[in-house]
């Protein structure tokens, strides 16, 4: 789901991935199902059941294409830099045979350009598939590749407004779950009590004072990491991922029993299209992982069936996603889901009455989420020196080491210090930046990489990572889709915020 997976994977999967990438794709499997999962049940009650399914579904299936074209482009950018190698090897031993010859027009020839000779022809030599992803591409160099100046500036704002949004959603859930424990929350009040932030915590300390209370130790603490360069070891992985799958099994498991019990107290509504601006949100956020395809697919040493593996990933994922929150809604009263489902557990013992368990879910979110902030603030951090990159040149150190880590925190901090609505966080940050990442740029990423390297191949020369969604109307149709989306989501939030 979100980006800070995006690097620290690399070193970890190339050595346990073999046969068909299988354990590549638990990595996405892990990459995708994250937070979001946990602000999805509240919206499928918001949206109803039947709206619900049928959205997440579709969106899957939007996401699940948009992932074929990166990895169709990732197999083009590896063909391009290996004709690019190719001709400057040309260009280097015509240079080295120039001064024996006297033969203007072989020298010519050597200097061809890629342009105007078919790749096609190199790849009858002998020469290994241009197309093999062997060489990690990051979606910022493919930006580079075949985007102009433009297109490359607009997909940097893209990824670090997504950035933005990701930490100040990181930022917002860890204190509110602190928050919720530590205010009390563990009455055993079978979930019946909606507290107000105004409410008192500690005498006369709020709940909101106590939340920003743990914000700001939250920025304290992990803020700092921000000005260094922070890298998260392989077993800090191995535990988080644990932890993660130990409370979803948990919770699904539970609601379960209650559910079978007939002790469900969710009666969610069919169809509510009041909710659908916001599910759209949580669901393109909840799918996400385009940004992170090149880390986690170039180290799989056998790509035949890569196709067909990410395809059952995403059917898994989908499965999952609809278990949760659909067991979600049909156990717990809809005006009584939390933001952060997991909080749901904390205070209801007819459906969890083990303190211990109760607290570690209550507490899951601090430790997951707490691990991955920093490593997206240096990613964001690093993106931003990217945007302003300067040829040939270096950044001062106060701008390298205060500035650029400064206006990477300061902006999602003050932003959870105002709200932590994080269904409207999720919401805003998959629906704008999301929407960008998932659909636009990969769509126009496969566009002009088929368009780019159609001059330089043969008729017979074929990616074999091409999309199945090979012909242009899915590039135009992820496009009008996307447009239409943006669209009816501005809509929604100018016409809410009008009738306030």
């Amino acid at each position: 789901m979100s980006v800070e997976r995006s690097g620290q994977q690399r070193g970890e999967i190339k050595s346990l991935c073999g046969g068909f990438g299988c354990v590549g794709l638990v990595y996405m499997f892990n990459l995708i199902v994250g937070t979001g999962a946990l602000t999805m049940p509240k919206a499928f009650a918001r949206a109803g059941w039947v709206v619900s399914l049928a959205l997440i579904t579709f969106l899957g299936f939007m996401s699940y294409m948009t992932t074929t074209f990166v990895i169709e482009v990732m197999a083009a950018a590896n063909a391009q830099l290996r004709w690019k190698r190719r001709e400057q090897e040309e260009v280097d031993n015509s240079d080295s045979t120039s001064e024996y010859s006297d033969d203007d027009e072989v020298t010519c020839r050597g200097r061809s350009e890629p342009e105007t000779r078919p790749i096609l022809s190199v790849q009858r030599s002998g020469q290994a598939d241009h197309f093999d992803i062997v060489e990690r591409v990051e979606m910022g160099q493919m930006a580079s590749m075949f985007f102009n100046k433009v297109g490359v500036n607009m997909f940097y704002i893209c990824i670090i407004v997504y950035l933005y949004g990701d930490l100040a959603i990181y930022a917002a859930a860890v204190p509110i779950s602190l928050m919720e424990v530590a205010c009390g929350n563990h009455s055993c009040s079978a979930g019946s009590v909606k507290y107000n932030d105004t409410d008192p915590c500690w005498g006369s300390v709020t709940r909101k004072d106590a939340y920003r209370v743990f914000l700001s130790v939250f920025t304290v603490l992990l803020g700092p990491f921000t000005f260094f360069n922070a890298q998260k070891t392989k077993y800090l992985q191995i535990l988080t991922s644990l932890m993660r799958w130990i409370a979803f099994t948990m919770m699904i498991i539970l609601a379960l029993i209650r559910i079978g019990k007939d002790h469900g107290a969710g009666h969610p509504p069919v169809a509510s299209l009041s909710g659908v601006p916001n599910l759209f949100g949580v669901c393109v956020y909840s799918f996400m992982c385009q940004h992170s395809l090149p880390s986690l697919v170039t180290p799989i040493s056998n790509k035949k069936r890569v196709g067909s593996l990410v395809l059952f990933d995403y059917i898994l994922i989908l499965g999952f996603y609809v278990l949760l929150s659909f067991t979600a809604i049909f156990c717990f009263d809809s005006a009584l889901l939390y933001d952060m489902y997991t909080l749901n557990f904390t205070d209801n013992c007819d459906v969890l009455d083990i303190p211990v368990l109760r607290y570690f879910l209550g507490l899951f979110p601090v430790f997951t989420i707490s691990t991955n902030f920093p490593i997206i603030a240096v990613t964001l951090r690093n993106n931003w020196k990217t945007l302003f990159h300067r040829d040939g040149g270096t950044y001062p150190w106060v701008v390298d080491r205060v500035v650029f880590p400064l206006i990477t925190l300061v902006p999602p901090i003050v932003v959870a210090f105002c709200t932590h609505n994080l269904e409207s966080l999720v919401g805003i940050t998959g629906a704008y930046a999301g929407t960008g990442i998932q659909y636009i740029v990969p769509a126009f990423l496969v566009f002009y990489a088929r368009r780019h390297l159609e001059p330089v191949m043969g008729r017979d020369a074929v990616n074999k990572h091409r999309s199945p969604f090979r012909h242009s109307f899915w590039v135009w149709f992820v496009l009008l889709w996307a447009a239409f989306c943006l669209m009816f989501v501005t809509a929604n939030i100018i016409l809410t915020d009008t009738k306030k």
